[in-house]
């Protein structure tokens, strides 16, 4: 019964935490900007330059 207890508390800790995390990133703008990741694949990467 002890251990049940024990995981119990563990797993509450973990969500805390990634509940933390969560918050956390939005406060710091990591998901402000929506539109950029879906549209990059569409535009071609430039490519490297051989000046030697």
């Amino acid at each position: 019964m002890k251990i049940i207890l024990l995981l119990i508390l563990v797993s509450l800790l973990l969500a805390v935490g990634f509940l933390y995390a969560f918050f956390w990133a939005v406060g710091t703008g990591q998901y402000e900007d929506e539109v950029t990741p879906s549209i990059r694949i569409l535009f071609e990467d430039a490519k490297p330059s051989n000046d030697d």
